[in-house]
């Protein structure tokens, strides 16, 4: 079996998944680049020294669009994300198997001067019964739907970024800093970090010994202080600004509580799979893509109603104020990630998926995770 992964670049978080098939499909896997990374991604250490050899890089792309169809014609599936339409035209009209894997279209609901547009665009790109969607987030399979795209056709997938397999994960719990809390992000408005401060209000007004540390770009954070200050907590908060994702791992691995607040426009959240992975407590927005499909709430970790710092707050005290629940949880979040949201389990999971499609059986393969019903 043949795949070509066509996205805009390659990056670490699609590469552990990206090993995952080339692992077991050897040459017969390909990765195809159709952009150049952006400076922007690139100063966040998203850009890798060297690319694996089953990518073919943007430059040859650019220089050999034909042979570039050509593998993408003769390959028996292919997967595609932020990728032209030009590259795989004609892969549709000859009813060859397509995977489309997209976040969330309607980031701010249902707004009327787009949805008509898209209705038209996406109704006729999609109009194969060759295609199916991975949802990145369940807010994906639920817009497409909307749009009568995909019924019965649509499946649950993610980002699955490195997975850390820790040798004892009691001990990497009961060696994290207590009362510690980390947030990570870009300051932006859709990610709320402002969230923070008011978190830590209530824990100073409330007597708890706590720090919270935050890290990722930010263009005002003597501003950011300030707000801090009129609350009376900057000695509590700790703006640590941007660190490549070696450095995210460890602060996240010494961190009990993850806090996760971005709103209905974040289309997923890799952060999300890295804290769980490193055994934190997440406590995420309903909103945001990733928290319906890693969280279960109260399981492997809370989730709140979107801009309700009341739920957030009342979430928060309690992991503080359980001890036993917090390791329980810190313990099952990681289990999720290792034995579900993984990247070996989600390109085993896909070809098991395609097989089934290919042979006519039964596409309910899976109750949860990765490639079950979306």
């Amino acid at each position: 079996m043949k795949v070509v992964f066509l996205s805009n670049y390659f990056n670490h978080h699609q590469k552990p998944f990206s090993d995952a098939m080339y692992k077991r499909l050897g040459a017969d896997y390909v990765f195809i680049e159709t952009e150049e990374m952006g400076e922007f991604r690139k100063k966040l250490g998203y850009e890798m020294e060297s690319l694996p050899e089953y990518v073919l890089p943007m430059k040859f792309t650019l220089a050999n669009f034909e042979a570039i169809k050509e593998i993408i014609n003769e390959a028996d599936v292919l997967v595609t994300g932020a990728a032209p339409e030009k590259y795989f035209k004609e892969r549709k009209k000859k009813r060859k198997l397509i995977f489309r894997y997209s976040e969330k279209m309607f980031r701010k609901g249902r707004e009327p001067f787009k949805y008509i547009p898209r209705l038209i665009k996406y109704q006729w790109e999609n109009r194969f019964k060759n295609i199916c969607l991975l949802s990145v987030g369940r807010f994906a399979a639920s817009d497409y739907k909307k749009l009568g795209l995909f019924r019965k056709k649509a499946f649950k997938w993610g980002y699955f970024p490195e997975t850390v397999e820790y040798e004892d994960t009691d001990t990497l719990i009961s060696q994290k800093t207590k009362n510690s809390i980390l947030w990570v992000g870009r300051f932006l408005k859709l990610k709320h970090p402002e969230a923070c401060i008011e978190i830590a209000k209530r824990l100073k007004q409330d007597g708890y010994d706590f720090a919270i540390d935050m890290i990722g770009t930010i263009k005002n954070p003597d501003k950011f202080m300030g707000m801090a200050a009129e609350d009376d907590v900057e000695d509590k908060i700790n703006l640590l600004g941007a660190m490549n994702p070696k450095q995210v791992r460890e602060h996240m691995e010494k961190a009990e509580l993850f806090l996760f607040t971005s709103d209905e426009r974040e289309g997923w959240g890799a952060v999300v799979n890295e804290a769980m992975n490193s055994g934190c407590v997440v406590l995420a927005s309903d909103a945001a893509g990733a928290t319906s499909y890693l969280i279960e709430d109260g399981q492997n970790g809370f989730t709140y109603k979107s801009g309700d710092i009341d739920e957030l707050y009342s979430k928060v005290k309690a992991v503080l104020d359980n001890e036993n629940m917090r390791k329980a949880i810190s313990k099952k979040a990681y289990e999720t990630m290792r034995h579900e949201w993984d990247a070996d389990v989600a390109a085993e999971r896909l070809l098991d998926l395609i097989k089934a499609i290919q042979n006519k059986e039964s596409l309910d393969i899976f109750d949860k995770g990765p490639c079950s019903r979306a």
